[in-house]
C-alpha cells in the first residue's frame, strides 16, 4: 500500500468528483449539476458533518472541484504553496465512526461541505507530498480527456484515467500502424 486508507479514499473521491467535470465526464456534460447528482457521488463515499443541500452548496463543491482539479497537476512547489494556504483551515482530529477504525478528520463536522472535501483534499495531498510519491497523481494521457490518474499500480505506470481511455487510445494507435503499414 502506498499510503493510508483514508487518504487513498479521499484521492479516490476526488477523482470522481473531479471527473463529473464536463472535460471529464463520460456524457460531456457536468455531471455535477444540481442537489441530486451531488448526492449520488456523495452516497458513494462516506463524509460525515453538515450538508445543507441547496444551490450555494453545490456551487461552492463545484468550485472545489476546479481547485482539485488545478492542484492536481502543479509543480511540486507551487502544490506546496496550495495546500499550506488550505491547510490553514484544517483542526484535525481523530474519528472512528461506522465501519472504520480510527483516522483523521480534517476539520469540525459542522464545517461545510464544500471546505471539508478541500481539508480532506489538502490533507491527503500532504501525504502524497512527504512520501515523494506526487508522480503518482496526473492528468489522463488521452488526447481528448481531461480526467484524473491516480496510480496506485505497483509500478506506476498507469496512463488513462480508465479502461475506456485506454482502449479507446490503444484503438487509434492500431488503427494510425494499420495505415502506415
Amino acid at each position: 500500500m502506498h499510503f493510508a486508507p483514508d487518504t487513498e479514499e479521499t484521492l479516490r473521491f476526488d477523482v470522481a468528483l473531479v471527473d463529473t467535470h464536463p472535460s471529464a465526464s463520460r456524457s460531456g456534460a457536468d455531471e455535477l449539476a444540481d442537489q441530486t447528482a451531488l448526492r449520488r457521488i456523495l452516497d458513494e463515499y462516506t463524509f460525515t458533518g453538515r450538508f445543507d443541500r441547496d444551490d450555494a452548496e453545490v456551487a461552492a463543491v463545484r468550485d472545489t472541484r476546479d481547485l482539485i482539479k488545478r492542484v492536481w497537476t502543479l509543480p511540486l512547489d507551487e502544490a506546496v504553496a496550495e495546500v499550506n494556504a488550505m491547510m490553514r483551515e484544517a483542526k484535525p482530529y481523530l474519528a472512528k465512526h461506522d465501519h472504520y477504525d480510527w483516522h483523521l478528520h480534517s476539520t469540525d463536522d459542522d464545517a461545510p461541505l464544500a471546505q471539508r472535501i478541500r481539508i480532506e483534499f489538502a490533507m491527503a495531498l500532504a501525504d502524497v507530498i512527504r512520501s515523494g510519491e506526487t508522480g503518482r497523481m496526473r492528468e489522463c494521457e488521452a488526447d481528448d480527456c481531461e480526467g484524473l490518474v491516480l496510480d496506485l499500480s505497483r509500478n506506476g505506470a498507469k496512463r488513462y484515467c480508465s479502461v475506456r481511455c485506454g482502449n479507446r487510445m490503444n484503438q487509434f494507435a492500431y488503427r494510425e500502424r494499420q495505415q502506415q503499414g
